[in-house]
């Protein structure tokens, strides 16, 4: 396997961590930047192999899933989370499990928040120090932030429209995540984009999918789709049908998909599995929680 890579980027404030499919961009605000790059550095030199120890684990089902996705959860389905996954998080495929255990009454494998989880880890090891007084770690568009004491970070989300977020010391955000089927990863559903607020990025790269996953038209003629496995042999989604393209929708099809996955949204929002959410399909939208502001505007305030 090829070994992991550093690399401070040409503003030397940010740091470049690849290895693999991961890659991630970090900065960090403090006089003790260097420090924790280095520490951020050490961390990662690891973090693939772990992974790949337990790849059979992290891409099965949590659990046979039991109702279909955008039916809403039980009141009690977190009842149904093994005891190991109600332990605190040790490691990334730890924080895999436990971001995605409360989705778990839907089909949802580990492999959900693997992208959060990761950026979540460093993030760790980067803000050991508490001189470090502002932080991010972005892996691919999935964020894990840390927000000292009057301290702010304004990002630009994947949209349709220009739209950013801007979240403070004072939210309880920590962890931004974006899914949707023309995404790194394949999706169930048809959303341009979804944007979600979360408390980790773990949980926020978990959310994000299950919630593209639900804005979706079964059936409909316009979209085409295939098995997981056909176009990735070791796909954790196996025989799913993931979508390759989404042909002309008339609004009125766009605004039901996109209600379906913002109901399915709106029951996470009432968990408090996510602070709000953000979904795109073609020029129309829809925002809760934390982003229920016009879009093309600042999405988050204190």
């Amino acid at each position: 396997m090829q070994t992991a890579q550093a690399t401070l980027l040409p503003d030397g404030k940010r740091l470049h961590l690849h290895h693999g499919p991961i890659d991630l961009i970090i900065k960090a605000w403090g006089p003790g930047r260097n420090a924790a790059y280095t520490r951020a550095t050490r961390r990662f030199e690891t973090i693939l192999q772990e992974l790949v120890d337990e790849l059979p684990d992290l891409r099965t089902p949590l659990f046979a899933p039991t109702k279909p996705l955008g039916s809403g959860f039980s009141t009690r389905s977190q009842d149904r989370v093994p005891r190991r996954l109600q332990t605190p998080s040790r490691s990334p495929a730890d924080r895999m499990r436990t971001a995605t255990a409360p989705f778990a009454a839907h089909f949802i494998t580990p492999m959900a928040a693997v992208a959060g989880a990761v950026a979540d880890e460093i993030l760790v090891h980067l803000t050991a120090d508490p001189a470090i007084t502002k932080a991010y770690v972005n892996n691919g568009g999935d964020i894990a932030l840390h927000l000292g004491p009057g301290q702010s970070l304004t990002t630009d989300i994947a949209a349709t429209t220009p739209a950013r977020i801007t979240l403070t010391s004072s939210d309880p955000c920590r962890g931004i995540a974006t899914s949707g089927w023309q995404g790194r990863s394949h999706s169930l559903g048809i959303a341009d984009s979804v944007t979600v607020l979360a408390h980790t990025a773990a949980r926020a790269d978990a959310a994000a999918t299950m919630i593209a996953n639900a804005v979706d038209l079964p059936g409909h003629p316009a979209i085409a789709r295939a098995p997981a496995h056909d176009l990735q042999s070791d796909s954790d989604l196996g025989p799913r049908l993931v979508i390759t393209a989404v042909g002309p929708l008339t609004p009125s099809e766009g605004a039901r998909a996109l209600d379906r996955g913002a109901d399915f949204a709106h029951t996470l929002l009432q968990r408090g599995l996510i602070a709000g959410a953000a979904l795109f399909l073609n020029e129309a939208s829809r925002t809760l929680g934390h982003v229920a502001l016009p879009i093309g505007t600042e999405l988050c305030h204190a």
